[in-house]
């Protein structure tokens, strides 16, 4: 079978984002941050909305936007007069109707906005040139949390006790704040402002059972995260669906049989 160019770029771009979704994931798993992945999938829409604004790159202005929420989700923490639920339902539903609004105000002055494509992702779109941006931007997340792992996970396991054996909880929480937002921004090309946290938590939530050490959790979730990107471009090859839901789908099949087969053991 003769595979066309197109969907070997979607393939690799996918691949490249599930290897570092999968760590990152474990992480959202075990602190129980997916409502963070939402604000930060909520404020992509703004930040594209500014991108289109001023004609840069929608990439950096998703990037631009996340790094924004994370550090104003920091200091308003620091008053602890909000619960984190609170003050996150505030930053993303006040990015996405603020990134919304400003859509709306571009069609409306003649602007063309593809919306379906930010929404859903269009994976098959990707050029070379993006994926040369994406193996870069891959890397440098891979090597951030390579470096700063054992931290990561201290403060994912007790934080307090992360903060006595001197930790500068802080300062990782903020820098892993800061690597979702740039994973978010990436992975929004993929499968779509409404899909990403999907992308994130379903592949390590599947690797859960199956992994007895932090390491092979993340290990494993990566490996969810590629059959899932496999199966996904593949339907909708063969189904004519859309791609970024397709590969949500698959890895939440892959979820079902995961707990199917754990169970049964």
């Amino acid at each position: 079978m003769i595979i066309d160019d197109f969907i070997i770029r979607a393939l690799i771009a996918g691949m490249l984002v599930v290897l570092v979704a999968g760590p990152l994931g474990c992480v959202v798993v075990w602190r129980r941050m997916a409502y963070f992945g939402d604000a930060l999938a909520h404020s992509a829409l703004l930040g594209t909305s500014l991108a289109i604004m001023f004609d840069i790159k929608p990439l950096f202005g998703v990037m631009l936007t996340g790094i924004v929420l994370s550090y104003l989700l920091i200091r308003l923490q620091v008053k602890k007069d909000l619960s984190s639920d609170a003050i996150l339902g505030i930053l993303s539903h006040g990015a996405l109707a603020a990134g919304l609004v400003m859509l709306a105000i571009m069609q409306s002055n003649g602007q063309r906005v593809d919306l379906m494509a930010y929404l859903f992702g269009d994976i098959l779109s990707v050029s070379w040139n993006y994926l040369i941006w994406l193996s870069a931007i891959c890397l440098f997340v891979l090597g951030a949390m390579s470096w700063l792992w054992q931290s990561i996970l201290a403060v994912a396991v007790h934080e307090e006790l992360a903060r006595s054996e001197g930790v500068a909880v802080d300062r990782v929480r903020l820098i892993f704040m800061l690597l979702m937002a740039v994973v978010v921004a990436v992975a929004m090309k993929i499968v779509g402002i409404i899909l990403i946290t999907a992308l994130l938590i379903v592949p390590a939530a599947s690797a859960r059972r199956f992994a007895n050490s932090p390491e092979a959790m993340a290990i494993t979730a990566m490996v969810f995260g590629l059959l899932a990107v496999l199966g996904g471009v593949f339907a909708s090859m063969q189904w004519d669906t859309p791609a970024g839901p397709s590969i949500v789908l698959a890895s939440v099949v892959l979820f079902f049989v995961s707990r199917f087969k754990s169970s049964v053991q």
